[in-house]
């Protein structure tokens, strides 16, 4: 379940990802299996191609996109997700859940 998100922040994301865009949204998040891991950053894009590509240069494999919901993501989380917001240049995700 995501928290911490707005409507708009959802519907912004939705579109880049269907402009073939590489996009992030990043929200709280529990799931039991990942105890220590209180958010999740989804890095979209339509362009499964290009998702996998941008996916590749992190260590990302292709069969790990989800493709549920016409939405097609990488789920990043722990170390992952805080090691490429930081060479993204998104930090502000990281401060604003206090991630750094």
């Amino acid at each position: 379940m995501a928290f911490g998100i707005n409507r708009q922040e959802l519907i912004a994301w939705k579109e880049a990802v269907a402009a073939g865009e590489i996009a992030f949204l990043t929200h709280y998040w529990l799931d039991e299996r990942f105890p220590n891991c209180k958010t999740v950053t989804k890095a979209g894009c339509g362009n499964i191609v290009r998702l996998a590509e941008w996916g590749e240069k992190y260590g990302l494999k292709r069969e790990w996109i989800d493709m549920r919901d016409d939405y097609p993501h990488f789920d990043l989380f722990g170390e992952h997700e805080k090691r490429i917001l930081i060479k993204e240049g998104l930090t502000d995700q990281l401060r604003r859940f206090n991630l750094l």
